[in-house]
């Protein structure tokens, strides 16, 4: 699965583009298909908050999901404990077909 990470206005440091490599990378197990994942990283301005919004694509659909954290660790783990509930509905879906 091709992961792609932009971040607005700041450079994200290795560390956290390792992080969301590992954690993004594992919602292939889930669903076979994804074809790719956009990682969109920002920061919320007159707040501490950031915000992670996460596109995946699959076969004929796409999931978009968008969560604001104090730190975009814990934005990116909100974001594919969610995408991966919907990844493994889809699958149940096509295999009930």
């Amino acid at each position: 699965m091709d992961i792609r990470i932009q971040s607005v206005k700041f450079d994200a440091d290795s560390k956290l583009l390792d992080f969301i490599d590992k954690k993004v990378g594992k919602l292939e197990k889930f669903y076979e298909d994804v074809i790719n994942a956009e990682v969109v990283l920002s920061l919320l301005p007159d707040t501490e908050n950031k915000e992670v919004k996460i596109k995946i694509a699959l076969p004929g659909k796409d999931l978009f999901i968008q969560k604001n954290a104090s730190t975009f660790e814990d934005a990116v783990v909100d974001c594919v404990d969610v995408l991966k509930g919907q990844l493994v509905k889809i699958k149940e879906k096509k295999r009930g077909q």
